[in-house]
C-alpha cells in the first residue's frame, strides 16, 4: 500500500467489498482509503451526495493467520460546498466528523457508532443479517486498571511515556500505590474495543523509531474516528501534546501520536509530556 507495507490479500478484498458496497448509495462524493494512494471520486455512472468516507478497511490484518479479532475503521465528513473530492476536501479537522465508528470481528460481529450524541453499540443477527441496538450511551470509566502498548519498543520511547509506564509496572509499590496489567493485541479495533468495554489507556506515542513520520497511526483512517468515539464515550484522546481532534492534517495519510481511553490517564500522560 502507499505507507509501503506488505497487503495480504484480505486487505485488498476488503477495500474492494468497501468501495463497491458505498460507491452508488448517493450519499457520497468520495471516498479514501488507508490502501490507495489516491481519493475516490464516486464514478459518473452513480448518484453524487455530499458527504466523504475514510475507510480502514481491515485494521489489524497481521492478525488473521492467527484468527485474532480484527476489524474496520471508518469516519464520516461532509464534502465542503462546492469543492471536489479531491484530497484537499478531505484534510479535515476530526472536529468536522459527523459520524465515526468501527465494526469488530470477533466471536459476535459488534459495530460501534457515534454520531456525534454519545456512543452506540450494535450486535450483527447473524440469521436476520441486521444489527441490533445493544447498547445505548456506552461509556468509558475514567480510571483504570489496564494499560495496553508495544513494550518490545522501549528502548524507543520518550522519558514521559517511558516514566508512565515505569510508575504502572512499579505496581503498588511505587507512587501508583496500585497494581496495573498490560494488555497488546496488535490490532487497534480488539485493543480500543475492550478500553470502550471497561476502560483502560491505549499509546502508540512518538518514539525513536517512528518520530521521522509523524507516529505509527493515521490520523484520517485510525486515529480521528477512534477519538472521536473515545471521546463521546467520556474518554480522551491526545497526541500527548494537543488533542487530536484539533489537529489539522495536512496529508491524507500523515501519521501521529496517539494515546486515548480513560480520561483521567491520558490527562496524567498528557501532563507529562508538557512537563
Amino acid at each position: 500500500n502507499i505507507q509501503a507495507e506488505v497487503q495480504k490479500k484480505l486487505d485488498v478484498i476488503s477495500n474492494e467489498i468497501f468501495l463497491e458496497a458505498n460507491e452508488w448509495g448517493g450519499h457520497l462524493a468520495g471516498m479514501a482509503s488507508e490502501e490507495m494512494e489516491h481519493p475516490y471520486p464516486i464514478p459518473h455512472r452513480y448518484p453524487k451526495g455530499e458527504f466523504l468516507l475514510l475507510f480502514d478497511p481491515l485494521d489489524g490484518s497481521s492478525n488473521i493467520d492467527v484468527n485474532v479479532s480484527v476489524g474496520t475503521i471508518f469516519s464520516v465528513l461532509r464534502c465542503p460546498e462546492g469543492m471536489e473530492p479531491t484530497e484537499e476536501a478531505f484534510l479535515q479537522p476530526g472536529t468536522k466528523q459527523v459520524c465515526a465508528g468501527y465494526a469488530i470481528y470477533g466471536p459476535s460481529t459488534l459495530l460501534v457508532l457515534t454520531v456525534g450524541d454519545g456512543v452506540a453499540v450494535f450486535t450483527l443477527n447473524r440469521e436476520s443479517g441486521s444489527f441490533i441496538l445493544s447498547q445505548e450511551n456506552l461509556r468509558i470509566p475514567e480510571d483504570t486498571k489496564e494499560f495496553a502498548i508495544n513494550a518490545s519498543n522501549i528502548r524507543y520511547w520518550e522519558p514521559p511515556v517511558k516514566r508512565y509506564v515505569d510508575e504502572l509496572l512499579a505496581g503498588k509499590d511505587g507512587p501508583r500505590g496500585q497494581d496495573f496489567n498490560m494488555r497488546w493485541v496488535a490490532s487497534m479495533v480488539a485493543d480500543v474495543h475492550r478500553i470502550m468495554s471497561r476502560g483502560g489507556i491505549f499509546m502508540y506515542p512518538a518514539d525513536a523509531k517512528n518520530k521521522a513520520q509523524g507516529g505509527k497511526l493515521r490520523i484520517m483512517y485510525e486515529a480521528n474516528p477512534m477519538a472521536f468515539i473515545v471521546e463521546q464515550a467520556g474518554g480522551a484522546a491526545t497526541d500527548g501534546h494537543r488533542r487530536i481532534l484539533d489537529i489539522q492534517p495536512t496529508a491524507l495519510h500523515q501519521r501521529v501520536p496517539v494515546i486515548l481511553g480513560s480520561k483521567n490517564e491520558v490527562d496524567r500522560v498528557t501532563a507529562y509530556h508538557q512537563n
